[in-house]
């Protein structure tokens, strides 16, 4: 019985193996553009109705929202199209691009808890810091996605450095410092992985 179970371990471990030197084909452009057009779209939202933005409660809770749907939509397009590219590897592939990207998205969360809750007066750093620390995450997924991800990494770091020095000179939360850098970055990353994985696409459809 102990052999079998080191014989199964034996082949989770090369399974874990095998994910992670396989190229992840779980992200499709369709969805990225669309999570791209909600950021805009929520900008363009609290851009009309001020009440969306004018605390940062309220500002970040309507960005909270258009992230859980962005998450939500990725994540169900992630399933499937990993159970239809990597077969019986899925899994793995799955838990190896969760695993890359959790630590990001909750350090985001956990960082803005904290300043809402405890220095509201300083959360027009939030937007800025965001980006960043969605750039750090592409730049970590290179290891399993395509390299030109690290485009959409460095828009990211640019974009957040630029939206922190914005912001240090008003102290404001602007709709558009959210909006602009991830509609772009999406958009940016949809072209990355349409090209990169063109064959995929067709196959979708």
């Amino acid at each position: 019985m102990s052999d079998l179970r080191r014989a199964l371990s034996d082949i989770g471990d090369i399974r874990q193996q095998l994910a992670a030197g396989t190229l992840f084909r779980g992200f499709g452009p369709l969805v990225l553009c669309v999570t791209g057009g909600l950021a805009l779209m929520t900008a363009a939202a609290q851009a009309i109705w001020p009440e969306l933005a004018d605390e940062p409660t309220s500002y970040f809770a309507t960005w909270t929202a258009t992230a859980i749907a962005s998450a939500v939509l990725v994540g169900m397009e992630m399933v499937a199209r990993t159970r239809r590219h990597h077969g019986g590897l899925a899994d793995a592939m799955l838990f190896n691009a969760v695993e890359h990207f959790l630590p990001v998205g909750a350090t985001g969360a956990l960082v803005a808890a904290i300043l809402l809750f405890f220095a509201p007066d300083v959360s027009w750093l939030l937007p800025g810091l965001w980006q960043m620390l969605v750039a750090l995450g592409l730049f970590a997924s290179t290891r399993f996605l395509p390299r030109q991800v690290a485009l959409g990494g460095a828009w990211y770091f640019v974009a957040g450095a630029s939206v922190l020095m914005l912001a240090g000179q008003t102290r404001m939360l602007s709709p558009w410092a959210m909006g602009v850098p991830f509609g772009v970055g999406q958009f940016l990353l949809a072209a990355i992985i349409h090209v990169a994985f063109e064959g995929d696409d067709d196959e979708d459809r």
